[in-house]
């Protein structure tokens, strides 16, 4: 005890008792006191992103076994149990396993044997896995099952070794699977995030709830301000059947900003105490430090008229959709003829005598049903306060690179970027608001947007990209992974994120990942009127999930939603590897609508990656073709 860090002694002198050995048997997990906060003001104030409480000893070996379900663990490649090869799931609560070829394993708080398992998985569960290739499938004996609660919150390394208990391999575990299995009722829960209740018995309270199964503890950090110290640390009290923490906070509402203190094993680092935002987030102050706690029906979110304000109408067929893509920045950031504080806002949709809502009414007459604004959700690339313009050299050359090298000097600050890097999923993004810590205004302007597009005859789509964020792990821009790491990103063969969609791809497919898709789109339908929906790869989400989503915004929104998107057959999802997925090919039938690039290269010319002579050469129909 001596070598662990003062602070992290009492922790873990918790964390370590019960072991298993003469106490248990060797089948049976410790059992964890996970519902004991023992975060501080302190602890909520702090700067850094996380504490490291208990450092994991040793290297932690890469995740290349599914845990499938609460029972079964399949390992590619891995031979079958025979004779003196054996296999057994080592655990540690505080990461200290060390498992290296030729001795023993130490550091574990006990031992679960396993045993062969059936030839033949369910059918169920045999289509969900079948990108896992051939190898040892195991299962955990029945008295050990009811411990995987205990398991999943700490280190397991499944081992295969000789009859000396030799490491021959070793290897991590996947957790979805079990995950998925043990918690399938947290999909029924209806106020994940923070439910202010401005009336009824828990009027002038919010509570509080967050999926996090494998955490130890969980807190709601309060405060008074966008910046300041904690007013207040509340315990979020777990739900067993549903891996949900939460908690009734009276005397806390509409405004307040808050977040996070979850306690956690994190593979590779050990016990960590994460302060994190809300994956539910209605609500952000700049630059996503703090969450805030946002009632959509609060007077102080609506801009005049809203509530009696009508949607566009619906239209007959979505081949009646005429679409006009748009930068909620480029619309007016250059335009002189839009207050200067309004610009590249989401009040310049506003201004009505500006030269680009004049163009817009004109592209209204000529035909335009559908304004699709690129991402206005709240995303990472973009510095909230204190974002610069590159200063690009009027007088470079049109073939100079001082362009590009002044746009890159000012990279990491500059106010502009497409957009398609997720943070928070359901808030509005704060650098297109005139103050980005004030989280009802962010909402009051971008309803506001919204109204004024309505009131031009236009409807509103939103570009949304649920395939991947801007960051995972323990990146302090990471949020789902530091609440249940390695759950929501879908994972390679040896565990680290898969990247094909150049960023951090998330996995629809879990359920819990799902659900926070589907009810990001619902909200977005529901709170802001966005009538259409443009999805980015969504080729990476299952068809299912999409098809769960369109009868959710219907719901939302009162009639049907139009849903489109890029249906892109490639990377670890391609050809259905891992579902049927939401592409060009598995649609039919749907009703939801993808591009077509074989369209648009016929009229176009060139090909999907074809650029400069390239599309001169190959022209289409609307480029010269003759």
């Amino acid at each position: 005890m001596a070598c662990l860090p003062a602070r992290a002694a009492a922790l873990a002198a918790v964390l370590l008792a019960p072991t298993l050995g003469a106490q248990r048997p060797a089948s049976t997990p410790p059992v964890l006191p996970v519902a004991t906060p023992v975060a501080t003001r302190a602890a909520c104030d702090a700067e850094a992103a996380a504490d490291t409480l208990v450092p994991a000893a040793g290297i932690q070996p890469a995740a290349r076994a599914y845990w499938l379900d609460a029972a079964t663990v399949q390992w590619p490649g891995a031979p079958a149990p025979a004779g003196d090869v054996r296999y057994a799931l080592y655990h540690s609560a505080d990461g200290q396993l060390r498992a290296e070829p030729g001795v023993a394993v130490t550091g574990a708080d006990g031992r679960v044997p396993l045993a062969a398992g059936a030839a033949a998985l369910p059918a169920a569960l045999a289509a969900r896995f079948r990108f896992v290739g051939a190898g040892a499938r195991l299962v955990l004996p029945a008295a050990a099952r009811a411990g995987v609660d205990t398991l999943v919150r700490g280190q397991v390394l499944l081992v295969r070794e000789d009859a000396g208990g030799r490491v021959l391999d070793a290897t991590a575990l996947q957790l979805p699977g079990a995950l998925d299995a043990r918690y399938a009722a947290a999909a029924a829960v209806p106020d994940l995030g923070a439910t202010p209740h401005p009336r009824g018995a828990r009027a002038g309270g919010t509570t509080f709830a967050v999926w996090a199964p494998t955490a130890r503890r969980v807190a709601a950090c309060v405060y008074d301000g966008a910046v300041g110290p904690a007013a207040r640390v509340v315990p979020l009290r777990l739900d067993p059947a549903t891996g949900v923490w939460r908690a009734l906070v009276a005397g806390v509402g509409h405004g307040a900003p808050y977040r996070f203190v979850v306690d956690v094993f994190v593979p590779g680092a050990g016990v960590v105490r994460n302060r994190v935002t809300d994956p539910y987030a209605l609500g952000l102050t700049a630059d996503s430090r703090r969450s805030v706690v946002l009632d959509p029906a609060h007077p102080s979110t609506k801009p005049a008229g809203w509530d009696a304000a009508p949607r566009p109408r619906a239209l007959a067929a979505p081949t009646d959709l005429v679409v006009y893509e748009l930068h909620a920045r480029d619309f007016s950031a250059s335009d002189t003829t839009v207050r200067a504080a309004w610009r590249g806002k989401y009040l310049a949709f506003t201004e009505p005598a500006s030269d680009g809502v004049r163009h817009l009414r004109a592209l209204r007459a000529a035909g335009v049903t559908d304004v699709h604004l690129l991402p206005v959700f709240d995303f990472a690339s973009v510095p909230e306060r204190g974002c610069v313009v590159p200063r690009v050299p009027a007088d470079a050359a049109p073939n100079d690179t001082a362009q590009q090298a002044a746009v890159s000097a000012a990279r990491a600050r500059d106010c502009f970027n497409w957009g398609y890097d997720p943070f928070h999923y359901t808030a509005p993004e704060g650098s297109y608001a005139l103050d980005p810590d004030d989280a009802a205004a962010r909402t009051r302007e971008l309803r506001a947007a919204v109204l004024a597009l309505h009131r031009m005859g236009l409807r509103v789509g939103m570009d949304v990209v649920y395939n991947h964020t801007f960051a995972s792990g323990q990146d302090a821009r990471s949020v789902l992974d530091r609440v249940v790491p390695g759950y929501y990103h879908r994972l390679g063969a040896d565990g680290a994120v898969a990247r094909s969609t150049c960023c951090e791809n998330t996995a629809t497919e879990h359920r819990m990942m799902e659900k926070l898709m589907v009810e990001s789109a619902a909200a977005w339908a529901r709170y802001y009127r966005v009538d259409s929906f443009r999805f980015d790869l969504m080729g990476h989400q299952p068809r299912s999930a999409m098809e769960r989503l369109q009868r959710a915004v219907d719901r939302a929104a009162g009639r049907r939603v139009p849903l489109l998107g890029e249906g892109w057959n490639f990377g670890e999802v391609a050809d259905g590897a891992r579902f049927v997925q939401a592409s060009q090919r598995s649609l039919g039938g749907s009703g939801i609508a993808t591009f077509s690039d074989r369209a648009r290269d016929a009229l176009r010319g060139g090909g999907c990656c074809d650029g400069g002579a390239a599309l001169v050469a190959n022209r289409g129909l609307l480029s010269g073709q003759v």
